[in-house]
């Protein structure tokens, strides 16, 4: 069945629900391990290209399946879920430890990010998650549903691009080199849009199989594409 984004669902599916969850997973557990960096081939990353580029391909599931509009209520979500994490951590990492516990330091390390690294994250994740959610809608239309591995692929590079150069530059301007900055830019970049290219025959599969399930396969044909407005 196909509609547009005025006929909403009469309500929330257990596939929904659980794609939804799984996108705030992944989302929440690549924030906790971006704090460590791993060595590939002589190019340093962080922790959560293991994962981080999962949300996006979740998000490519969410937008082609049920649409732009429910894809925002999910990319807002995860940002609440992560930003109540980050205060929680915040709170008991300023609670007084108890003697016998010499790990201060090393909670804070894990947990203790500083200002600075979640504007950069925040920003970075919204901007690239919207950008990646929009284009695909929009080229969706384009193409009139056909060449989704185009289309993911394509929104990826788009968001994964926009959320790799905020994140970078605003983390790390005044830290690193431009050359470094620019080198790291372009090395997150690649990986997290080889990931998605990698991951495209799950994408076509759980796509698939959603839109039969829920005979349901969304076109964005009157949505607002505001991030702020339904």
């Amino acid at each position: 069945m196909c509609q547009t984004q005025k006929t909403e669902l009469s309500q929330i599916s257990s596939h929904f629900l659980l794609v939804s969850i799984a996108f705030v997973t992944c989302l929440v557990v690549s924030n906790i391990i971006a704090v460590k960096l791993i060595d590939i081939s002589g190019y340093i990353l962080t922790g959560a290209i293991v994962i981080f580029p999962v949300t996006y391909i979740i998000g490519d599931i969410l937008t082609e399946v049920y649409g732009y509009s429910k894809a925002r209520q999910v990319i807002w979500l995860g940002f609440i879920a992560n930003s109540f994490a980050v205060c929680v951590f915040a709170i008991v990492g300023m609670l007084p430890a108890a003697e016998i516990w010499n790990d201060q330091n090393a909670y804070d390390t894990i947990f203790g990010a500083t200002p600075r690294i979640l504007i950069a994250s925040m920003a970075a994740y919204l901007v690239g998650e919207f950008a990646n959610s929009y284009v695909l809608a929009k080229l969706k239309i384009l193409t009139h549903g056909r060449f989704l591995w185009v289309r993911t692929i394509g929104s990826t590079l788009v968001g994964q691009s926009l959320d790799s150069i905020i994140f970078i530059f605003i983390a790390f301007s005044g830290i690193l080199q431009i050359e470094s900055l620019l080198m790291a830019t372009v090395v997150t970049i690649i990986a997290k849009s080889g990931y998605e290219a990698l991951a495209t025959p799950i994408t076509y599969i759980v796509v698939n199989r959603l839109k039969k399930k829920e005979n349901l396969d969304t076109y964005d044909l009157d949505t607002r594409f505001n991030p702020f407005v339904r």
